[in-house]
């Protein structure tokens, strides 16, 4: 009876551990088209101060404290949020810029658990409108992929990413 009980642990713990790998590293894409020109979109996105209009962590959280460091809309400008009541903690910073087809965030979180995402978005002009192409990333060791597997955080990033868009749509149009 031991060796099936044992046997029934391990088999365990070798599902969860496959079954977390899959989340050591999460690449999530979305899109949308919006009805506006591309360099009101682009700025839009670019310029953090605005990031409020349209950002689906603040509708979450309406309470979130936030503060932008840095010149706004240029390399090295960060947009800090303490939220949560203080259980959630950690800032985004503009890493990266093509001007009017490419910006890269990357961002830092402090708590509620430690992470570094990467948002890259890609603008697209189609006419006299604009598709944006977002695209997350998310690469961590094997206990985070662990609680992320178990919260299911690769369903709820692509919820929230796909609210941020849709969003952004609104906030432009």
């Amino acid at each position: 009876m031991m060796y099936i009980l044992i046997a029934i642990l391990l088999a365990g713990i070798v599902f969860v551990l496959i079954a977390a790998n899959a989340t050591k590293h999460i690449y999530l894409e979305n899109s949308i088209t919006i009805q506006a020109p591309l360099e009101r979109v682009f700025s839009q996105v670019r310029y953090l101060e605005k990031f409020p209009e349209w950002s689906p962590f603040l509708e979450v959280d309406p309470t979130q404290k936030i503060t932008v460091t840095g010149t706004d809309g240029t390399i090295g400008a960060q947009y800090h949020w303490v939220g949560n009541q203080g259980k959630d903690v950690g800032y985004q910073e503009l890493t990266a810029m093509e001007e009017q087809a490419k910006l890269v965030f990357k961002c830092t979180i402090e708590k509620p658990y430690t992470a570094e995402p990467q948002f890259t978005y890609l603008f697209v002009p189609v006419g006299n409108t604009t598709k944006i192409i977002q695209q997350f990333e998310l690469k961590s060791g094997t206990v985070n992929a662990i609680f992320m597997w178990l919260f299911g955080t690769k369903k709820q990033m692509q919820q929230l990413n796909a609210r941020g868009l849709q969003l952004l749509k609104a906030s432009v149009e």
